[in-house]
């Protein structure tokens, strides 16, 4: 298991002009990138952060779209693994945070987690390539080559919990941007009339 904030570091040196759902990965990534094609989904997206990236994976196939997302969410929408690989997205890059709990809401330990092979279950819904490290070493030595080749692609990444036991409300806020203000600034990124 690796720390999330440090495998965001070594993707960030390989990003280039993708568009990056932060997803799980967020209270990190701001303080990694501050860019308007950063899309901070957050907490209120849970178990939709598949389905809202492969739909902007469709609406803009041009661009590279990059997800984090984690098990717990992908849990929720399973059946979005066979609609990204029917769709076969060529510009869809989905990265799974692993963390074999349900951090968000306390700790609670996710199904089976230590047995669950994620990346097989994606090769078996349809995604043509597929991977999954434990190690950031390996994984940084793989990432160019997973980010060179087509999409869709599946990446599970057993990362170690950060468990928040605080109530939703009283957590500390890591998002600089309201919604809104994220759609409008990813708009204006990309020149669409707003």
């Amino acid at each position: 298991m690796f720390d999330t904030a440090d495998m965001l570091k070594v993707f960030a040196k390989h990003r280039g002009d993708a568009i990056v759902i932060s997803g799980r990965g967020g209270k990190h990534w701001i303080n990694i990138s501050d860019t308007a094609t950063d899309i901070p989904l957050g907490d209120p997206a849970m178990g939709g952060h598949s389905g809202f990236g492969l739909g902007l994976a469709m609406a803009l196939p041009k661009r590279k779209i990059v997800l984090f997302d984690s098990e717990g969410d992908l849990q929720m929408s399973l059946g979005v693994l066979m609609t990204i690989a029917e769709q076969k997205p060529s510009n869809f890059y989905h990265f799974m945070l692993d963390n074999e709990c349900y951090a968000t809401t306390g700790g609670q330990p996710v199904p089976n987690a230590q047995n669950v092979k994620y990346d097989q279950m994606a090769l078996a819904a349809g995604y043509p390539r597929a991977f999954a490290f434990d190690d950031l070493d390996k994984f940084s030595k793989a990432l160019p080559d997973i980010l060179e080749g087509k999409g869709p692609v599946f990446v599970a990444m057993k990362v170690k919990p950060e468990i928040e036991n605080e109530a939703i409300g009283n957590r500390k806020k890591w998002r600089t941007r309201t919604q809104p203000q994220v759609v409008r600034d990813l708009k204006q990124a990309l020149g669409i009339a707003a």
